[in-house]
């Protein structure tokens, strides 16, 4: 509230008395306001303190991952064939050469003058592919124009087909249904086509493939299907698919291109995934530690804390992840974090890797890496175990939160109780001072008549 100009009638220095009251009553609002920034930051603190952690458990379930143990890279000297691989596949060379790639099966309607006319009523389409599956659409009650029946057919992927209108340009008659196998090979091609009651569409969708002693009978054939053809290092592949999953364990190969050319395809062992997932996890580590500092460090010559400073959570969540390090095994060469190169610094805690030792660790002992980072009991699980304590819903960290939250709900009520408190105590003083004015003020002008009168008295009696 804005102080009006008082003292002016008195002369007396009513308006800086009032401001000086003002400041003595804002003492008891600044120390509420200053745990209310501290509140705030608080708060935030415990959101910095989450996010590390989040990332420390995300590192520690990568490192929990057993594909990354023994990955592989692989490089295919041309663009004949694509080809991934996992931690299953063996290191070394292949020569292949793909012969012939997979193809799907397709055929034609005749020709069209019309795409939206119904073509007779209702009707059941069973379409039975090589492979001996059979599905029926049934069109009862829909539309049987040959928009109808596209729209219809690639809306029920259990037929094994999809289907599509072509305008051939035919003035007369330009429109033909094309069905597709969804599928590339030989067993995913259509064997036959029926339909019951309704003329019109079998005779339009009617297909029997061809057979030894009989040509193909209704639909035209546009294109046939036909499996992929390959060698791998001489032995002869065939493949109802242009990807090879199950050929060579732990390599997905995709034939991409038919040549009688032989593809160098070299499969080497990668530790630099491990080692990157390793080194993210340290890295993870050491920013939760750096974060956990800042947030409870004391500024000795300014006598200033941090926002945690004091608070037993960041020091009870070092205690906790420090732990999960200890897990030295019974089994192999490598039984501890040390032994493979990760080390704690005692001053800091912080973790330090010796590279060449940890790459050496990953060239000769993969296993014991593997047995220290995956299971149940190892490293990437303790880690994700104990950070989820924390960091989940409900957790240490929201619990701590949620109470930040309440005191800052408490002190916000305090603190406007008490600015209207003191805009109250003000007014009040304010009323007093003005009365005061005007007493003073009055007083002052008696005492001016008075003196005036006895001045005038006095030249009077003089003048006798």
């Amino acid at each position: 509230m804005a102080i009006s100009s008082i003292g002016i009638g008195s002369g007396l220095k009513l308006d800086e008395l009032l401001e000086d009251l003002r400041k003595a009553e804002n003492v008891s609002l600044t120390a509420i306001q200053n745990r209310q920034i501290e509140n705030v930051s608080r708060i935030s603190a415990y959101g910095k303190l989450k996010a590390s952690i989040t990332a420390l458990q995300s590192a520690g379930r990568t490192l929990n991952d057993p594909s990354l143990y023994g990955a592989v890279k692989v490089k295919a000297a041309g663009d004949g064939i694509s080809v991934t691989g996992n931690n299953k596949a063996t290191p070394g060379q292949y020569s292949i050469v793909v012969e012939q790639l997979a193809s799907k099966h397709s055929l034609s309607t005749g020709k069209l003058s019309d795409r939206t006319t119904p073509l007779g009523v209702d009707g059941k389409v069973t379409i039975t592919l090589q492979n001996g599956t059979a599905h029926t659409l049934d069109l009862t009650g829909k539309d049987t124009s040959l928009q109808g029946v596209m729209q219809a057919i690639n809306a029920d992927p259990k037929l094994g087909v999809t289907a599509t209108i072509i305008n051939n340009g035919d003035p007369d008659r330009p429109y033909q249904l094309v069905l597709t196998a969804s599928e590339t090979g030989e067993q995913a091609s259509i064997q036959s086509i029926s339909v019951d009651e309704n003329a019109n569409l079998d005779g339009l969708l009617s297909f029997t493939a061809a057979t030894e002693s009989s040509p193909a009978q209704g639909m035209k054939q546009l294109s046939e299907a036909v499996n992929a053809k390959a060698t791998i290092n001489g032995i002869d592949i065939i493949s109802q698919s242009n990807t090879l999953k199950d050929t060579v364990e732990g390599l997905e190969i995709t034939l991409n291109k038919a040549s009688s050319d032989a593809i160098s395809l070299d499969v080497t062992r990668d530790d630099s995934i491990p080692s990157k997932a390793i080194s993210d996890f340290v890295g993870a580590y050491n920013a939760l530690n750096s974060t956990i500092r800042s947030l409870t460090s004391y500024d000795v010559e300014n006598k200033k804390g941090s926002a945690l400073t004091g608070d037993s959570m960041p020091r009870r969540i070092q205690s906790s992840l420090r732990s999960t390090l200890n897990i030295p095994t019974t089994e192999g060469n490598l039984r501890s974090l040390a032994s493979m190169g990760i080390t704690a610094d005692p001053k800091t805690g912080d973790l330090v890797v010796d590279d060449k030792k940890l790459a050496t660790a990953l060239k000769d002992n993969m296993a014991d890496v593997q047995r220290l980072f995956v299971g149940e009991d190892a490293l990437g699980n303790r880690i994700n175990k104990a950070a989820d304590e924390y960091v989940k819903k409900g957790g240490f960290i929201d619990n701590a939160t949620d109470g930040a939250d309440k005191i800052g709900k408490t002190l916000e009520k305090q603190a406007l109780a008490t600015v209207e408190r003191i805009d109250n105590k003000i007014e009040a003083y304010r009323k007093q001072f003005i009365q005061l004015d005007r007493m003073v003020n009055q007083m002052k002008g008696t005492s001016d008549y008075l003196t005036q009168q006895l001045s005038m008295l006095g030249n009077m009696n003089s003048n006798k």
